[in-house]
């Protein structure tokens, strides 16, 4: 069996969920390769893909909200989306790809991929497909797909992605995907350890907001250092050296995120379907902080919800929620108890048997 995963490289998320995949699927000595879509269509493609979500994201994120909030409607009206429309146009790329190098099974952890193979498989190409979601919600235009089978974050969100017209029997509760290895840690991290440790996780491109809450947290929370992990934003990496304050260590973008996330005393985090999971894994305490209106508030507010994580809107409830959440150990304890049993650690091995056990060989 030779398995195709395809993402895109519209944050980091979408595509840390497909390497996970594909790490699982090697560990099983299953073939498997991972592509960004993107690098299929062409370097045009991908340029303007980052561009268009740095832009929309950026600042308070209204310029999402009302992108996010447009499409919510839209999905409704049962209308082939512009979304849709632009992502068929890939299709031809895309299946001499996956012909020329005769992949068995396609997996999606993004929805734009999903979207032209759905188009093949109208033109009546074999192709099998399973599409795995990376929030949790059942974010706009993926009713638009056709998969043969649906991995989705959790069961309670079943009847969300039944109202999007998916059949029950296709859904598969497994949980984001997050390799098994990754809790696995062995922490080569050298680390200070006579204080709480406050990591913030900005996710792949930086946000914001993050140099005004490192700051605050320095000036406002004792006994702490603050791990600040600034993904690629370089800009963000070199202003928060510039404070060169000794309770404050910054660090670039990592790829061994686990030990970080393990290594400290609570997190901070952009409310992302994929890093939210990735921590919920390593059972840590957990603090969303200002959520991008659209899908990270569903996240958030599916977290919150389930006794998951503290949520934060703006610098001062940073402050005050971390405050608490340090001092509180019971807190600390009841959330680790919630993520062990709402975040599945085994995601990513239980589609690889799932796989394993069907017969997704085209002949």
């Amino acid at each position: 069996m030779k398995i195709l995963v395809l993402s895109c490289s519209t944050g980091g998320g979408h595509n840390a969920c497909g390497h996970y995949i594909e790490q699982e699927f090697k560990a099983n000595n299953v073939e498997c390769d991972f592509v960004d879509y993107f690098d299929i269509l062409g370097p045009k493609a991908k340029e303007r893909s980052e561009k268009i979500y740095l832009d929309t994201t950026r600042g308070n994120g209204n310029i999402f909200k009302l992108a996010y909030k447009l499409g919510e409607a839209y999905s409704k009206t049962g209308i082939t989306s512009p979304v849709y429309a632009l992502n068929k146009l890939g299709k031809d790329k895309l299946y001499a790809y996956i012909e020329n190098n005769n992949y068995d099974l396609v997996i999606s952890s993004h929805l734009f991929p999903a979207m032209a193979v759905t188009t093949l498989k109208k033109e009546g190409k074999n192709i099998k497909l399973i599409n795995v979601a990376t929030d949790y919600h059942a974010v706009p235009f993926w009713e638009e797909t056709n998969p043969d089978y649906f991995v989705i974050p959790h069961a309670t969100l079943k009847e969300e992605f039944v109202k999007k017209g998916f059949k029950e029997e296709i859904l598969l509760d497994f949980g984001i995907s997050v390799s098994s290895a990754f809790h696995a840690i062995k922490n080569n991290l050298d680390l200070p350890s006579d204080k709480n440790k406050v990591l913030i996780a900005s996710g792949s491109m930086g946000f914001g907001k993050m140099k005004d809450i490192v700051r605050a947290l320095l000036e406002n929370v004792p006994n702490i250092y603050v791990i600040a992990l600034c993904g690629n934003n370089k800009g963000l990496f070199c202003e928060l050296e510039k404070m060169n304050n000794p309770n404050l260590i910054v660090r670039g973008y990592v790829n061994n995120i686990n030990e970080y996330i393990a290594t400290s005393t609570i997190v901070l985090t952009k409310p992302g379907g994929l890093t939210s999971t990735e921590v919920g894994v390593i059972r840590k305490p957990l603090i969303h902080i200002m959520p991008i209106p659209g899908v990270e508030n569903y996240n958030a507010e599916f977290f919150k919800k389930n006794g998951l994580s503290l949520v934060s809107n703006n610098v001062e409830e940073v402050v005050r929620n971390t405050k608490e959440l340090l001092n509180d150990k019971d807190m600390q304890k009841v959330m680790v108890e919630n993520q062990s049993k709402i975040i599945n650690r085994n995601s990513a091995k239980d589609l690889v048997d799932f796989v394993l056990s069907h017969c997704f060989r085209k002949n």
